[in-house]
């Protein structure tokens, strides 16, 4: 079973209330934004509970996962993946967008390839994994 909201909750962590996350946007329920860089938090009076947030971010990786699928070599590279990985590849897609996680094409073609050890490597050597909490075990084996 996919563990991709666990994943999310414990990369990004999980605030019920708005905040404004490191540039600036509204935020909640963990990097879900929900307006526009600079707006003030008090136009957003209101809480997300935890198994609220969970089914929103749900929604998100579905939509993610949909956009995956429209593209050759992430396509291609979910086909070699089980499920762990295929979470970590999902965990990047919402992180920085799919367009984002397309520009790791090394990594996508050795996860093409089989070669999760160059792909994790691949993932090590980026910006993504010394901001993100859980990228030490970002591609298991």
């Amino acid at each position: 079973m996919s563990q991709i909201i666990a994943i999310l909750n414990f990369e990004e962590g999980y605030r019920e209330a708005p905040y404004l996350d490191t540039q600036g946007f509204p935020t909640v329920a963990g990097v879900i934004r929900i307006g526009p860089k600079g707006a003030s938090l008090s136009h957003y009076i209101f809480r997300v509970p935890r198994r609220v947030g969970d089914v929103w971010k749900q929604c998100i990786v579905e939509g993610k996962v949909q956009e995956m699928q429209q593209r050759a070599l992430v396509q291609q590279a979910l086909s070699q993946c089980n499920e762990a990985r295929s979470d970590v590849l999902i965990s990047m897609a919402y992180q920085m967008g799919v367009d984002g996680m397309a520009l790791f094409r090394g990594m996508i073609t050795a996860v093409t390839q089989r070669d999760f050890d160059a792909a994790a490597n691949a993932m090590l050597d980026s910006l993504w994994a010394r901001q993100t909490a859980g990228a030490p075990g970002v591609m298991p084996k």
